[in-house]
């Protein structure tokens, strides 16, 4: 069970509301519904009930939430929690953007599993904007993240990378085209995307325009929901087809840099742990790792309890 999308369940009962819950995560309405879905297929029962005015909790739903809090609760204490004899190592937590390493995450999780074994790990999810800053401020011990440059204070190890792909609404006269270049898309609005880094706004590219005043999107997941709510342009991933799929854009190859996926870590950080993470980073390219699910899904990683 993914713990991101307990906090969701937890989110959803307290606002009652798919749009505000969504929007208190920083993604847009409908993937937030598919991970609702997913986790009361996963659980065996509605714990939501719909209609067109209202949202409610179902009695399994309130029972469920209950539990949801206390488990939720007993992980955010983990960092703090025991003393040396009782926690042999400590608790990692790893941040990750977006889709992360994709197919290669359950190798990655393997290998830091197989080398720590009596470790506590805890998953954080990172956007456009702190994917850097949560790592350097000591939020995560790692993130996995959207490399598109030096960042002082900080090491890299590059693990994948994605060709580019334009995200072109289904309805456009882009949607059938075999290949794209920028200047394709020239003179079109594109969705506006939060950005932190000057680096990655120079891998997106400078194409188009970004609408004045339009709610910038924060999260990869979001991409594809803004376009085909919006009718704008993207750029995205070539990765993100599989783990973003959407009935109403086309992902279409175009020119530009490749997207490369890096595990930081603070390069000041010599512990024990935090070398195991980047050992286990640089033995990915070499090994590969398993097909994604036919939903595109990857089970990540559950904290040691």
């Amino acid at each position: 069970m993914d713990i991101r999308e307990l906090r969701y369940a937890v989110t959803l009962a307290e606002e009652l509301h798919f749009g505000r819950a969504a929007r208190r995560h920083y993604i847009s309405a409908q993937p937030f519904g598919r991970h609702i879905q997913r986790l009361e297929r996963e659980v065996g029962v509605a714990l939501f009930a719909r209609t067109s005015r209202r949202v409610t909790l179902t009695a399994a739903g309130e029972r469920f939430i209950g539990q949801a809090r206390s488990i939720l609760a007993a992980i955010d204490a983990l960092p703090a929690a025991g003393s040396p004899q009782d926690v042999p190592e400590p608790a990692l937590t790893i941040g990750v953007l977006g889709f992360g390493l994709g197919e290669l995450w359950p190798r990655f999780v393997q290998l830091l599993r197989d080398r720590l074994p009596a470790c506590a790990f805890v998953y954080r999810d990172l956007d456009f904007v702190d994917q850097y800053d949560a790592v350097r401020e000591n939020r995560v011990d790692a993130g996995i993240v959207h490399y598109t440059g030096p960042v002082e204070g900080l090491a890299f190890e590059r693990v994948l990378s994605s060709p580019r792909v334009a995200v072109v609404p289904a309805r456009s006269e882009f949607a059938d085209a075999e290949y794209l270049s920028a200047a394709d898309l020239g003179g079109r609005q594109r969705v506006p995307v939060v950005s932190a880094r000057p680096g990655s706004a120079a891998w997106a590219g400078r194409w188009g325009v970004a609408p004045s005043g339009a709610p910038p999107v924060r999260t990869p997941a979001a991409l594809p929901d803004a376009v085909a709510a919006t009718g704008r342009f993207s750029v995205h991933a070539a990765a993100a087809a599989r783990f973003y799929p959407h009935p109403d854009v086309r992902f279409v190859p175009m020119d530009g840099a490749p997207c490369e996926i890096a595990v930081a870590t603070r390069a000041a950080d010599r512990r024990p742990v935090t070398e195991t993470v980047r050992q286990s980073a640089r033995l990915l390219p070499a090994l590969g790792g398993p097909r994604p699910t036919a939903e595109g899904d990857l089970a990540f990683v559950r904290p040691s309890m």
